[in-house]
């Protein structure tokens, strides 16, 4: 099954809502392929923010008495005017809906795109906004850096390499296996006081690095720091609204010891 089908159908596989024998072919694909499987991942979290993180607010007991008094004694008749306009809206809505499900995908195309040095941030600080928004960021909670490394064995296909284990003034609180770009990356939790500090660690080969000789680069974006840099086969984004000086003092020390 090749990736454009897979990413057809990855809502309804998520949902159970395609055959067995599809499912199990979907599923095959997605341990064997990296840039579908975030894709899988980016659309489970989407949902996950549609249904469980969109403000609800129960109906008073008085509003339900009103509404069910209403529905058994309204006679029926001709659409009302919402109905009407429902049938109208109902097109807008399906485009809505397909716009949901591509723009994943179209996201990630244009990550590979020649501007790929901001790409690589914007990616960074949407990785750092997952951790944020996550019910439980952490596969792993810390008792130590040789608590937490160890942890990624077998999980990833390279061994992230992060020396510095953290310390009063940025404990690291845990890690978990994500995502950077297309290939899988070893996410490090650390906190400044109520400040939360993601390091993601992947391979660094294929991507477009602005300037393989920029060290620690720091910039801005959408309010969240970011220092990228790169140390041999391996590369490092670290994301946080800490301030750029408090930033670039961890990025230092991790760093330096790479």
């Amino acid at each position: 099954m090749d990736c454009e089908t897979v990413r057809i159908h990855l809502l309804d596989h998520q949902r159970g809502r395609v055959l067995p024998e599809m499912a199990e072919a979907i599923g095959a694909h997605l341990v064997g392929c990296a840039a579908c499987a975030h894709e899988d991942a980016a659309e489970q979290a989407l949902t996950e923010a549609l249904e469980h993180r969109l403000l609800q607010h129960a109906a008073s007991p008085a509003l339900k008495r009103r509404l069910a008094a209403s529905w058994a004694t309204a006679p029926e008749g001709p659409p009302s005017w919402y109905r009407r306009a429902s049938r109208m809206l109902a097109p807008a809505l399906a485009v809505a809906a397909v716009l949901l499900i591509a723009l994943p995908f179209l996201y990630s195309r244009g990550l590979r795109s020649p501007d790929g040095g901001h790409a690589m941030i914007v990616e960074a600080v949407n990785d750092h906004l997952r951790v944020l928004s996550s019910q439980h960021p952490l596969d792993v909670e810390s008792g130590g850096m040789h608590e937490v490394k160890p942890w990624f064995l077998g999980r990833l296909d390279f061994a992230p390499v992060v020396s510095f284990l953290g310390d009063d003034d940025f404990p690291l609180k845990g890690g978990a296996v994500g995502y950077f770009i297309d290939r899988r990356a070893a996410v490090f939790v650390f906190h400044r006081r109520l400040h939360v500090i993601s390091l993601l660690v992947f391979r660094a080969d294929g991507l477009p690095w602005p300037d393989s000789t920029l060290d620690r680069r720091m910039t801005a974006e959408r309010g969240f720091n970011v220092a990228l840099w790169r140390t041999g086969e391996l590369g490092y984004a670290l994301v946080s609204d800490v301030e750029q000086s408090e930033l670039a003092r961890l990025a230092a020390r991790l760093a330096g010891g790479a």
